[in-house]
């Protein structure tokens, strides 16, 4: 894995210093444990605040990790998982299919540790790509024990004649609320996703509560060699803990949900919280079910009516995962994430990125904080989010709204957290399909 700063990287593979996905410390465990303890002291004056992300304060550089909140925020650590969704004919294994991406979407939290990257500007931007050169073999309906899975082949087929290519892209379109929309292109595939990224948080006093904010309803995939099939995923409320103790980490109490319109397969999704003695053991319960109008909207695995249910699963969702075929006890690996590692991303080159797309943006900051000159990172940031305050005031004073560049502005008949792309937006995507990145600038 590449280890190049934001700022100075030239070719198109450019991973910053602190791996986006795995989220590597920046610092000894010292550090972070001052760090802690001096977020803990800002934190607190939010105590009763009924949604700290939408307030403005600023962080010291010292306590930020060198990565742009865009790329942070991407569900791809793993895009082979994405890219091999609609390969099984079964309409049970393509909802398999989509229950690996699921557990794989997230795995910086599973191979690292939770960080606050740079908050993102209005009209800020991040693009890449992933070329994945083995998909997965489908999940069908049980047909692979997971005895006889290991880790190999439980994340390697055959080897497609070229790599098949993942693209994405997020923007960020409301900076109050801070709010982006995304988009991911698998032409080869014929698989598409796209939502809006927005989270409310509160602090309680010894951690902080995440819930999706009210732009963000989940992730939505569809299948369009499926006949359009789509799935609707949506996020589950999140803890993030231990600055007590001095190491940050997440936790899950809460229930996700997985549905399919097409094919009336539902899941859900019980994350089990674990008590403050022992080791937490992140677990996870779940059933997949054909759902009809009187159970289409169940939130309890134990309402879920027997004659309906197709598989149940379960597992550690930071370990190995299962599921197990109604009327059977042989349990089926649906991903075991233990070998599993954060996939580094394609990224343009820093020559043809834009000023406002966020490796560009942010690199100066970036290098400033590797090289632990917080007085400039401070500095250059503080700069930027100057800067953004003006432009905002321009548009106030001139009257002009913010206009979105590569997503449509939402209109009137035009659904909830379903972002639509805009014709530049389709031209970008199009363009890293083909490996072509430049892009003319764009008035903010």
């Amino acid at each position: 894995m590449e280890n190049k700063t934001a700022a100075s990287s030239t070719t198109s593979v450019a991973t910053p210093p602190a791996t986006p996905g795995s989220v590597t410390s920046t610092g000894s465990a010292q550090d972070n444990e001052s760090k802690l303890k001096t977020l803990l002291s800002i934190l607190r004056r939010f105590i009763g605040v009924t949604d700290i992300a939408t307030v403005r304060f600023s962080l010291p550089s010292q306590l930020l990790e060198p990565i742009p909140n865009l790329e942070y925020w991407n569900y791809l650590d793993r895009p082979e998982t994405f890219a091999s969704i609609g390969d099984s004919d079964d309409e049970l294994g393509r909802m398999l299919g989509v229950l690996r991406f699921w557990f794989t979407k997230d795995l910086k939290y599973v191979k690292g540790k939770p960080c606050k990257p740079y908050n993102s500007t209005l009209g800020e931007f991040f693009r890449c790509s992933w070329d994945v050169e083995k998909t997965l073999p489908p999940l069908e309906s049980g047909s692979r024990p997971a005895s006889i899975q290991s880790s190999t082949t439980a994340t390697t087929t055959s080897t497609p004649s070229k790599p098949t290519r993942v693209t994405f892209l997020t923007e960020q379109t409301s900076h109050h609320p801070p709010v982006s929309a995304f988009h991911i292109n698998c032409p080869e595939k014929g698989i598409s996703a796209y939502g809006y990224d927005q989270i409310s948080a509160k602090f309680t006093g010894t951690a902080i509560k995440v819930t999706p904010g009210v732009h963000n309803l989940g992730i939505f995939i569809t299948l369009h060699n499926r006949g359009d099939e789509q799935y609707r995923l949506t996020h589950p409320i999140a803890q993030l803990g231990g600055f007590l103790r001095g190491t940050l980490a997440v936790f899950v109490e809460d229930t996700s949900f997985i549905t399919c319109y097409t094919t009336k397969i539902r899941v859900i999704l019980q994350y089990i919280g674990d008590s403050w003695l022992g080791k937490p053991k992140h677990r996870v319960e779940g059933v997949i079910y054909r759902y009809d109008d009187a159970t289409e909207n169940l939130d309890k695995i134990r309402d879920v009516p027997a004659k309906a249910v197709l598989a149940r699963i379960e597992g550690s969702w930071m370990s190995q995962l299962f599921y197990t075929l109604n009327g059977s006890k042989e349990k089926h690996l649906i991903i075991d994430l233990d070998p599993l590692e954060p996939v580094p991303k394609v990224c343009p080159p820093m020559e043809t990125q834009l000023p406002n797309e966020s490796r560009k943006k942010w690199g100066e900051v970036t290098d400033a904080i590797i090289a632990k000159d917080y007085a400039k990172a401070t500095q250059v940031k503080t700069d930027i989010e100057e800067r953004q305050r003006e432009r905002a005031a321009e548009r106030v004073e001139k009257a002009t709204p913010f206009k979105p560049r590569f997503f449509q502005e939402l209109e009137e008949g035009m659904e909830l957290g379903k972002p639509v792309l805009s014709e530049e937006g389709k031209k970008v995507l199009e363009g890293m399909e083909k490996g072509e990145w430049k892009l003319e600038e764009y008035p903010l």
